[in-house]
């Protein structure tokens, strides 16, 4: 996967670049320091994934994004904030975006959502998916009681907020065959996205799936 970095802090920059670069079969293809820069360097390069930041001088990142959609359709945008508040991710999202990492989280949570991104999934950190997604549950989620008890742990775990690699890690399994198995809870529930189960797995988590 190709990747283009884009924050206005140069060690930022330099930091991010390091730890993408250290992710298996990921490499960082450029690099800028403003939304202006963003869209020329997306132009020039045409990456697989822009790791974008929302707040920058100038444009901001919504409005790199928004360019980024209309020059680059078929490359995947990462937003990464520091702020963690449910509008900003409903406007992400609505604008087009594949995944919200807030800053303080775990490098393993970057790749996941690069990851992801690249393969058309949607990823949001669990600081904000919880309140952006509970607010919005839809009633999708009928069949839970038919599913095999490893998918209603796993379905569980997706709820407490748990990646991809810490449910793998939780129940001795690997990453992908629990990538298998959410797509079979997926199609058992009729989920259409990656964010529509996660909403299905939080509603039922508050009600102690």
């Amino acid at each position: 996967m190709r990747v283009l970095i884009c924050d206005d802090h140069t060690l930022i920059r330099a930091g991010l670049r390091r730890l993408v670069e250290s992710f298996d079969g990921i490499e960082v293809v450029a690099e800028a320091a403003s939304a202006d820069e963003a869209v020329l360097q997306a132009r020039a390069t045409v990456p697989d994934a822009v790791l974008l930041d929302l707040s920058m001088p100038g444009r901001n990142g919504f409005e790199a994004l928004d360019e980024l959609r209309r020059v680059c359709p078929d490359t995947a945008v990462v937003i990464m904030s520091m702020h963690d508040d449910a509008s900003h991710v409903r406007e992400a999202l609505a604008r087009g975006a594949l995944g919200f990492v807030v800053k303080e989280a775990a490098p393993a949570e970057l790749e996941i959502a690069l990851r992801a991104a690249g393969a058309g999934r949607t990823y949001l950190s669990p600081q904000v998916s919880a309140p952006q997604l509970r607010a919005t549950t839809p009633a999708r989620g009928d069949g839970v009681d038919r599913l095999p008890p490893r998918q209603r742990e796993i379905l569980a775990a997706l709820g407490a907020g748990r990646s991809t690699k810490q449910i793998a890690g939780d129940l001795g399994i690997s990453p992908k065959t629990v990538e298998t198995h959410r797509a079979r809870i997926m199609d058992a529930l009729s989920c259409r996205s990656s964010v529509e189960l996660l909403r299905v797995a939080l509603r039922l988590h508050g009600n102690n799936l």
